[in-house]
């Protein structure tokens, strides 16, 4: 079982992910932003089963309908962001659901803060985290950002997977929650994991 994971960088400095199983050429895209022909140059092979926005600001989502249109998949994404920016999608997602690719599953994690219907999503020892947390920080407040929930849903979601899960971020370098733990500064005066 080998999982492919391919960045590709979008307008507004945004990170999308194409996430494949080698074995059977399944892919999800993550944060299907603009523009989609970018993402579509790196699905060539490979069958996408669905696509998926950790967050419905528009740099994460708005070449969702257009990867499908060349791609085709299954979009989803929470109600929750559905409603606040009025966006649809194929499938509405919920705290954990699992989602077949390949030999993979991808598990969902309701992570509301960034956005009321932030999510995250895990395979194996990957998370992609979205705007949830980033690399030395945490993504842009904007007026639906509920800090007090996103620390919330960082202790109670994030902080229960192996420390050596690798994060992959809305934006900038990817990392791991061991490194975070250590060095993001929300964690200062956070107790350590037991």
């Amino acid at each position: 079982m080998k999982l492919g994971i391919v960045k590709v960088k979008l307008d507004r400095e945004v990170n999308s992910y194409v996430v494949a199983c080698s074995t059977t050429k399944e892919a999800i895209v993550i944060d299907p932003g603009l523009p989609a022909e970018k993402i579509a140059d790196q699905l060539k092979g490979l069958t996408v089963k669905y696509i998926l926005a950790t967050h419905c600001h528009p740099g994460h989502v708005a070449g969702k309908d257009a990867v499908k249109e060349l791609a085709g998949g299954e979009t989803g994404l929470h109600s929750a962001d559905a409603k606040q920016f009025l966006r649809s999608a194929d499938r509405y997602l919920v705290d954990g659901d699992e989602l077949q690719f390949g030999e993979f599953t991808l598990t969902v994690l309701h992570t509301p803060g960034h956005t009321p219907g932030s999510l995250c999503f895990v395979v194996a020892n990957h998370a992609f985290v979205g705007d949830t947390i980033l690399a030395g920080g945490i993504g842009k407040q904007t007026p639906e950002t509920d800090l007090r929930r996103q620390m919330m849903s960082i202790g109670t979601k994030l902080l229960r997977l192996p420390m050596s899960t690798a994060l992959y971020p809305g934006h900038g370098p990817a990392t791991s929650l061991e490194r975070e733990l250590a060095q993001n500064p929300i964690f200062r005066g956070a107790p350590a994991p037991r």
